[in-house]
């Protein structure tokens, strides 16, 4: 007689929503360091620029870092193949990877393309550079998240 074990529905439960809790906790991080990372790169208070002056350029960038961490961490998530502990081993490690990637882009740009981030972050007025910048964070992040999966 062939017999199946089955994984009772609580302990099926109680492991998804400890897995869920685990990677949101680990996402939330990895997007606070993202921001702060930002925030290094650029002259003044990064959320001072964002919530008191309304700075669409600071706004910008930050909201195309975050996005980008978060396309990271959700390949890693999805790569992980529901092995928690190497999961949130894998999802630290790329997310951190993709942050530096990212920061070293913005110094690429700064450096090679002569698009300065301090210098956009000072401007009142969204600019274009801005927007490229911005869709470069984006695809670096798509890019880190593909080589992920």
């Amino acid at each position: 007689m062939l017999t199946t074990q089955s994984t009772p529905f609580a302990e099926v439960l109680g492991h998804g929503a400890l897995a869920i809790t685990a990677y949101a906790v680990l996402g939330v991080l990895l997007l606070v360091a993202g921001f702060y990372v930002i925030d290094m790169a650029i002259p003044g208070r990064l959320s001072r620029l964002i919530r008191e002056e309304r700075n669409p350029n600071a706004t910008a960038l930050t909201a195309s870092g975050l996005v980008a961490v978060g396309l990271i961490v959700a390949a890693s998530i999805w790569s992980s193949g529901g092995a928690l502990r190497e999961g949130l081993l894998a999802t630290l490690v790329f997310g951190l990877v993709g942050i530096a990637v990212q920061t070293v882009g913005m110094i690429a740009f700064d450096r090679i393309v002569g698009i300065s981030v301090r210098s956009l972050v000072s401007e009142s007025a969204l600019q274009p550079a801005t927007i490229l910048l911005s869709a470069t964070h984006v695809a670096i992040g798509l890019i880190t998240a593909v080589a992920v999966v």
